[in-house]
């Protein structure tokens, strides 16, 4: 993804866009982008066959743990502290029972060195001894999101405390450490009970093996799928294997996977066929084109997710059979088969496969109808743009706008005339849609014209989208406009021109670059500073000259960077940032604010807190986890109660997947002023789970995703801090443009 994550979007960008998960292809070409986003994913990547949206992390590397360890959240505090309300009470927290404060300090210890992802080797020790298993599990959480490998010896003795889901926490902390020397005690932990009597810590324990990946999870992952038959009944320890076994890479165990998905039980076929779709492997092509005509509605949905033109030509294998077995799956009774089908369609570039699509666009469910429109426009051809057109006169946004976008990827030159009348519309998104058209079709010269719109969300895109085109041809002469445009009011605009520059570093631009960054300094989010900063580096990288320039120019003179995706980015590419910048730190009290209200209620079993959100299809009721992501919920709820949400729309729906929101600008790229860091934990993405979009990672702010339907893949990378109850089938109706009227307690 979510693929695009789940946060902020932007397709073209050099950097995924912020929303979007965890995150099709053909948005950019579907429109799995998050921000341009669950992915929230702050760029959409889509497999090139607009197979399964994907989630894009946009901050990419690794970067030492202790070199910044300050909380990132002064925004959040502010939120916290009481900003007048509009319109709404402040509920205060009423005075916890005097013994409680000794929890209460504990737990905010913990969420302060979780939050700073500082290795605080006496506080943890402290929770995970603590009597409290509550307090146990909150530590044993923080230790694995703190990411320090001098976390292991402390979490492999929990994986015997005496509280199951104590060490279920502890082996799910482990998996985010990643650490080989954690793979034998995992192992031994599943080994530890009957086969038949494997519970949850047995189960993370198989997870955790899976992420840490490498020959020496492999390898156990192998024996514990070793020890069960496909013919026989399988264990849950061997079940979760084959759901997780996808996560290996290249070191997954193909031959044995191919076996599973023969099983008798469709829930163990399921998993199989799962993880071989997922991992993509020509060796796996006849047995995804025979999973497709499965008895179990789940394992078709799990082979078409996973089966594209290029993998089946990779095999050898006749594009055409392909194309007979997937329509009928067209016809399928379930949407989300219907959905899967289609991209698996589009993958294959058939035009003899139009007249089987068409129909679809007309599709009762939305969802269905919009993937009809993408694979017509990744199809293309006289039959596929007549299709489409006819689809321009829609009263629904959403359809309407793939209607165009993929007339302009099946015929440009139809497009591109279709587009003209969106780009001349008073509403700036149809205006953006009509970038986004021109961006299909390759029209340089009409997004060029666009650059001059008042709207600068209509700019970026069409920036966007020259950026693409320029990038695929090599051709640096957008770079004269790109320093223009630096000085943008638009802080996107900003963005994606310093994205531009990066592409070609100019010792001449520094100036201009560290302008651009100071400008940035009161922006609402973070990325023309960090755009800034990535270009920067580019420069710095091209040599002494650069890296004297930079230094000179730029690091000697700017204030220190408050925020600390900035100070992250900037160290990695400058060694000595962290000394010209030095370490800021946070408030106790924030985080005893945080841990009385939410955490201790949580652990102590107290109702979990439950929002409203009210939609122009109807009504969703979403109860909160502050137990699993305090401060996220802490955060959600502050925005909640000042009605920060209350008429955005939908920008962001991408069928049998996600749909996004809690963006003020409606494209993808705003967010609350803020920051938040990722608090990663073992609720699984199942349908109606809400996540965090994100643009890489500790990105999180105000935009989140809610899932269609089970995805497997975002466990334990986007923050879970809420999940749909009741009935969900408002979910399935939502459209990208519809409006949301309400988030209320």
């Amino acid at each position: 993804m979510i693929s695009c994550s789940p946060r902020r979007t932007r397709c073209a960008s050099s950097r995924a866009v912020k929303k979007g998960l965890p995150p099709p292809a053909a948005e950019c070409a579907s429109e799995l982008a998050t921000r341009h986003l669950p992915a929230n994913g702050r760029g959409c990547s889509a497999s090139a066959e607009g197979a399964e949206p994907r989630l894009q992390p946009r901050i990419t590397g690794t970067t030492s743990t202790r070199l910044f360890q300050q909380p990132i959240r002064t925004a959040l505090l502010l939120l916290l502290a009481g900003a007048p309300l509009r319109g709404v009470a402040q509920q205060p927290a009423a005075a916890p029972p005097q013994q409680d404060e000794a929890l209460v300090t504990v737990l905010a210890q913990l969420l302060a060195a979780s939050d700073a992802r500082r290795f605080d080797g006496a506080v943890l020790r402290e929770g995970l001894q603590h009597p409290d298993p509550g307090v146990r599990r909150q530590a044993t959480l923080a230790a694995g999101r703190i990411g320090d490998p001098a976390a292991v010896n402390l979490l492999v003795p929990v994986l015997a405390d005496s509280t199951m889901v104590v060490r279920a926490a502890a082996a799910f902390a482990l998996g985010l450490l990643k650490d080989t020397l954690a793979v034998d005690p995992l192992l031994a932990t599943v080994r530890g009970r009957a086969p038949d009597q494997q519970d949850l810590p047995q189960l993370e324990a198989v997870t955790a093996l899976a992420k840490i990946g490498r020959t020496a999870g492999a390898r156990a992952l192998t024996v514990i799928l070793e020890s069960a038959s496909p013919g026989g009944d399988v264990p849950p320890a061997p079940s979760r294997a084959l759901l997780e076994a996808w996560r290996l890479g290249r070191r997954a165990p193909i031959a044995t996977l191919i076996r599973f998905a023969d099983a008798p039980d469709a829930l163990v076929r399921q998993r199989a066929v799962y993880s071989l779709a997922r991992l993509r492997t020509p060796a796996a092509v006849p047995t995804l084109i025979a999973a497709l005509q499965d008895r179990d509605p789940t394992v078709r949905e799990a082979a078409a997710r996973g089966i594209t033109g290029s993998l089946v030509d990779s095999a050898k294998a006749d594009r055409r059979a392909l194309g007979a077995r997937l329509q009928p799956l067209l016809q399928d009774r379930e949407p989300h088969m219907r959905i899967n089908a289609l991209r698996a369609v589009a993958s294959l570039r058939d035009t003899t496969l139009v007249g089987a699509v068409a129909p679809l666009a007309s599709d009762a469910d939305v969802g269905v109808a919009v993937q009809a429109e993408t694979t017509l426009g990744a199809i293309g051809g006289t039959a596929a743009a007549q299709a489409l057109q006819a689809r321009l006169t829609s009263q629904v946004f959403a359809l309407r706008r793939q209607a165009l976008i993929g007339l302009a990827q099946a015929d440009s030159a139809a497009g591109v005339a279709a587009a003209a009348t969106a780009a001349g519309d008073p509403d700036w998104r149809w205006r953006s849609v009509a970038a986004e058209a021109y961006d299909a079709a390759g029209s340089r010269v009409r997004l060029e014209a666009l650059l001059a719109d008042p709207d600068g969300r209509v700019v970026a895109r069409a920036l966007q989208g020259l950026q693409r085109i320029v990038t695929d041809s090599g051709d640096a002469a957008l770079s004269g406009r790109a320093r223009e445009l630096l000085a943008h009011a638009d802080p996107a605009v900003r963005s994606v021109a310093a994205d531009l520059l990066t592409r070609h570093p100019d010792l001449d631009d520094v100036d201009r670059l560290a302008q651009a960054y100071a400008r940035a300094a009161g922006d609402p989010f973070d990325d023309a500073r960090l755009s800034a900063v990535a270009a920067l580096a580019a420069i710095a990288r091209g040599g002494v000259a650069g890296r004297l320039r930079v230094a000179n120019q730029f690091l000697a003179r700017v204030p220190k960077a408050d925020d600390y995706l900035v100070r992250r980015l900037a160290a990695d590419t400058f060694p000595d940032a962290a000394e010209a910048w030095g370490v800021r730190g946070g408030g106790d009290a924030d985080y005893r604010d945080v841990a009385r209200r939410y955490l201790l209620p949580a652990i102590s079993g107290r109702p979990a807190p439950q929002v409203t959100i009210d939609t122009d299809r109807g009504s969703l009721t979403v109860e909160l986890l502050p137990g699993e992501a305090p401060l996220t919920v802490a955060a959600f709820l502050a925005l909640v109660d000042r009605r920060f949400f209350d008429g955005f729309r939908w920008h962001r729906v991408v069928p049998n997947f996600v749909v996004q929101d809690g963006d003020p600008r409606g494209d993808g790229w705003g967010g609350p002023g803020f920051v938040l860091r990722d608090e990663v934990n073992p609720v699984r993405y199942e349908t109606g789970t809400m996540g965090m979009a994100l643009s890489g990672p500790d990105t999180g702010g105000s935009q989140y995703f809610i899932t269609h339907s089970p995805q497997p893949h975002l466990d334990g990378i986007y923050t879970v801090f809420g999940r749909v109850v009741g009935d969900a089938r408002v979910l399935q109706l939502i459209a990208q443009g519809d409006r949301i009227r309400s988030i209320h307690r």
